[in-house]
């Protein structure tokens, strides 16, 4: 017995007057957070930051809870010690790191591409589900409000579906926010894996927007926008399964995105007066040590050590070394020792991410 869920496209009218208007103060944000981020000089310092707290805010929605600190830490600890939590949520971003290179290259979101993501996601390879029994339940009551396709060959076809419409325009003329809340809604109505399917579907929002170059960087996140409603997201979900009430989804989607590009900005712009600040008082109090790949060092690695800098300045690791020591001392950086292994924190930019009163208690640990 197939499901009620119908492919793509829809008969529905969903360009209505809110949504239009909606729509354009949406674009107008997205665009200008496209035009900020080119000011950053170094893409990756964006891409190493903003993906950590993508991660971690698509994670929370999942129940999966870590800290930034040891989220900038695992970049370089052994997997054997760091939490369970935190391995997940670094998973994500290196989902969504792989997804971005191969959509970048190839302007195409893929079902091949999907199962990659979701796999280096949940680390297996189980693919789409292919045995019958998956339910969403209320995680309070444990009721189910919901039941997703079941066999196999239904998914496969929806899901080639979805592929078809997600990559050619001609299938529904449609603007590309409201056909991201679309895909959106029919990929979390597929439910197409075992686990992942939420972080799987967010990293596919974000991807679409860079397909149709409405931003040159995956850096709108709305995963924290719905951590703040999630409430209302999954009642909106439902409602567009339930009554067919496309109209409050699509605007709840459309002012996650005004939302979020605006959040995006103002820590893009931080980053960027940071980075300034660091710039002069480098140039000033250290002039010999200065230059542009050792400014993007310390706001590409939160926690930076000696091996970053030999690698990304090509010197030598004493050099490196001295180089830390003297920013060190100057308090552009500050040292702590985790293990057997000294890192150099750039507090300020932890700060953007986290309260300052988190930064205290991990620096309580290393003093």
């Amino acid at each position: 017995m197939k499901s009620n869920l119908l492919p793509l496209p829809h008969s529905v009218d969903l360009e209505t007057k809110a949504v239009l208007k909606q729509l354009s103060a949406s674009h107008r944000a997205l665009a200008e957070l496209k035009g900020i981020a080119s000011t950053i000089p170094n893409e990756q310092i964006l891409i190493s930051t903003l993906t950590i707290e993508e991660a971690k805010d698509s994670s929370i929605i999942e129940n999966i809870v870590t800290t930034y600190d040891e989220l900038f830490r695992a970049e370089d600890l052994g997997a054997d010690k760091i939490s369970e939590a935190t391995k997940e949520v670094r998973s994500y971003a290196t989902a969504l790191r792989y997804g971005f290179d191969e959509v970048k290259a190839k302007k195409i979101i893929t079902n091949k591409l999907i199962q990659k993501m979701q796999e280096i996601l949940v680390m297996n390879n189980a693919g789409f589900r292919k045995q019958v029994g998956t339910v969403l339940k209320n995680a309070a009551t444990q009721a189910v409000i919901y039941t997703p396709p079941q066999h196999p060959e239904e998914i496969l076809e929806l899901m080639a579906n979805l592929e078809r419409y997600i990559n050619d325009d001609d299938i529904q003329d449609i603007d590309p926010l409201i056909k991201m809340a679309i895909i959106h809604h029919q990929f979390e109505s597929i439910h197409p894996f075992y686990d992942g399917n939420g972080r799987t579907g967010r990293i596919i929002n974000v991807l679409y927007l860079v397909s149709k170059d409405l931003l040159d960087l995956p850096i709108l996140y709305l995963s924290r926008y719905i951590v703040s409603t999630k409430n209302a997201y999954y009642r909106y979900l439902q409602e567009v399964r339930e009554i067919g009430n496309w109209e409050s989804y699509v605007l709840y989607m459309l002012k996650g995105i005004e939302q979020t590009s605006r959040d995006t900005i103002a820590i893009i712009l931080k980053i960027r007066d940071l980075m300034q600040q660091y710039k002069q008082g480098i140039r000033t109090q250290l002039p010999k040590i200065y230059s542009q790949d050792l400014l993007n060092n310390l706001f590409k690695h939160p926690y930076t050590k000696a091996e970053f800098l030999e690698q990304e300045l090509l010197v030598s690791r004493l050099t490196a070394t001295k180089y830390l020591k003297q920013l060190a001392a100057k308090g552009f950086l500050h040292e702590v020792q985790i293990g057997r292994n000294i890192y150099f924190m750039n507090i300020p930019l932890l700060q953007l991410f986290t309260t300052s009163e988190s930064i205290e208690r991990s620096l309580a640990k290393y003093l």
